[in-house]
């Protein structure tokens, strides 16, 4: 029998906690939406087998978080702050994935937001790093309301060629010291 997941972490109107194997079929379908991957694969659909026994395990490991809505439970999604180095939190990455409904209400921001607070009180993290495609505003958005910064534009050859991969990915950062400065300001 499978133990009740951990929350990693509450806002007003979040939780994100462990994600659990009987997450399996909402992470699936989060992932056979097109919408949702569009900026990510184009929206090709995820194969059962191969999301389970590929990204599963991944979603499982240390740093994703499935989002509920507090107030009503309800699944949104995941969130991500994970170790880019795989060892310690100087250095994370921060993502997220939410089902459409959920896009539009400032979930993202909420959770960005109380990630990278966590990160720099209690992780003990120097910079939060993240990336996306240039054309997904959408996103761009949540990082700068988040407190991140645009760092750079770069190409890389991804395997699938998706409409906006020519206008390249963007990565955004913000550093512990940036933070503190900003945060004294707000």
């Amino acid at each position: 029998m499978e133990s009740a997941p951990t929350t990693f972490l509450d806002t007003p109107r979040l939780r994100l906690r462990d994600c659990v194997e009987a997450d399996l079929g909402r992470l699936l379908a989060l992932d056979n939406d097109p919408g949702v991957k569009r900026f990510i694969d184009g929206g090709v659909p995820a194969v059962a087998e191969t999301f389970r026994d590929e990204a599963l395990p991944r979603l499982l490991g240390r740093g994703f978080w499935a989002a509920e809505e507090r107030g009503t439970g309800e699944w949104l999604g995941w969130f991500e702050l994970r170790p880019v180095d795989g060892t310690g939190w100087r250095v994370v990455e921060l993502g997220y994935r939410l089902h459409r409904a959920a896009w539009g209400r400032g979930y993202a921001t909420e959770g960005a937001r109380a990630l990278v607070r966590k990160a720099f009180t209690e992780l003990g993290t120097e910079r939060v790093t993240a990336n996306t495609m240039t054309v997904n505003v959408g996103s761009r958005r949540v990082l700068e309301k988040a407190g991140l910064a645009f760092v750079r534009t770069y190409f890389e050859n991804w395997p699938e060629v998706i409409e906006g991969s020519e206008e390249g990915d963007v990565e955004y950062a913000l550093t512990r010291e940036e933070w503190r400065r900003t945060a004294t300001i707000s």
